[in-house]
């Protein structure tokens, strides 16, 4: 008997959609697909691996940055995502790099936000453009307000406390705690943290050039020679430490110096006490696990941290633990 023309069609329609099934089970998620819930910006056609753009507050060489970035690329490499570094200690030029980055088409943006105020406008571009933002190191409290996915770093206020507490229970009576850089608030979080930890003693600041590394060594020597009782010296940054060490030296003061971050000099510094210990926020991290993050979240909507930030830090480095750790700064990746 023939068939019915309508029952012949949906025969046909039925063939049709269990072939289109059959496909889809064999060929899978792709990681070039766009990601469950993904932004406007997201094309279903991409090809070729994540590209990730991390661009960060520091001076092009810095060598803390340079650990950062050392994560980060090792990452790419790690997961196959094609991740550049750029850094700009600008603000304004830093917020350019971003406007660069959404412009060029990137997947995802890591930024540190030294200089937050600077920054809102190319984040929230970012963010509206449906590129998802990470941000780390520096902007913890402004972060989920510029929309950004997660913040990867420590708590500066509380980093600063602990070294505070430290340099008490030394038996510090006053501290110079030395800036780098003009207008990064995170440095500011790290003397006013020192300031509460540090009780009964006192804080004072000084501003110093990084890039002028001649000139910070003479002014920590100066500050240390027109007021003898500085006994503590607190660093917020490897290099700096090392002029603080030498401006010690030089003055002829008995100050211990103690520093943020970690490189192969601290290390070596450590061990030879000329540092009483070191405040490490484990930057590789920094660097590293937001390339993860982002790829998780294309790729999986994943997102990590329930509304709070992914800490790295503080921990502390002295004569207890350099001989483990040291191995690993020497290489690039603390």
């Amino acid at each position: 008997m023939a068939s019915h023309p309508r029952s012949a069609a949906w025969r046909v329609l039925l063939v049709v959609l269990a072939g289109a099934l059959a496909l889809a089970g064999c060929t899978g998620p792709k990681a070039s697909g766009p990601a469950p819930g993904a932004g406007p910006h997201q094309d279903t056609a991409r090809t070729g691996p994540i590209r990730i753009a991390v661009i960060s507050h520091s001076t092009p060489g810095d060598a803390f940055w340079n650990v950062v970035q050392n994560g980060a690329e090792q990452a790419g490499r790690d997961l196959g995502i094609e991740v550049s570094y750029q850094a700009d200690p600008d603000p304004g030029n830093q917020a350019k790099l971003v406007d660069n980055a959404i412009a060029q088409g990137a997947d995802g943006v890591v930024v540190s936000l030294g200089s937050p105020d600077a920054l809102r406008a190319s984040v929230g571009n970012a963010v509206r453009a449906g590129i998802p933002v990470i941000t780390i190191n520096a902007g913890e409290e402004r972060s989920a307000e510029f929309g950004a996915l997660t913040h990867v770093g420590q708590s500066e206020a509380v980093a600063g406390q602990a070294a505070g507490s430290r340099f008490a229970a030394a038996g510090k009576r006053k501290l110079l705690c030395v800036i780098h850089q003009a207008g990064v608030e995170t440095l500011n979080q790290r003397c006013d943290g020192a300031r509460q930890g540090f009780a009964g003693g006192q804080v004072v600041n000084l501003q110093v050039d990084i890039n002028n590394p001649t000139d910070v060594q003479s002014r920590i020597r100066g500050a240390l020679q027109s007021d003898p009782a500085v006994d503590a010296v607190l660093t917020l940054n490897p290099q700096v430490a090392g002029n603080a060490v030498n401006a010690v030296r030089e003055s002829g003061s008995r100050a211990a110096v103690a520093t943020f971050d970690l490189n192969s000099d601290v290390v070596s510094a450590i061990k030879a006490g000329e540092l009483l210990f070191a405040v490490d926020q484990q930057q590789y991290e920094q660097g590293y696990l937001p390339v993860v993050f982002l790829k998780l979240y294309l790729e999986n909507a994943n997102t990590v941290g329930g509304g709070r930030p992914v800490l790295t830090g503080p921990g502390f480095v002295d004569r207890s633990n350099v001989d483990a750790v040291g191995e690993y700064a020497a290489r690039g990746t603390r």
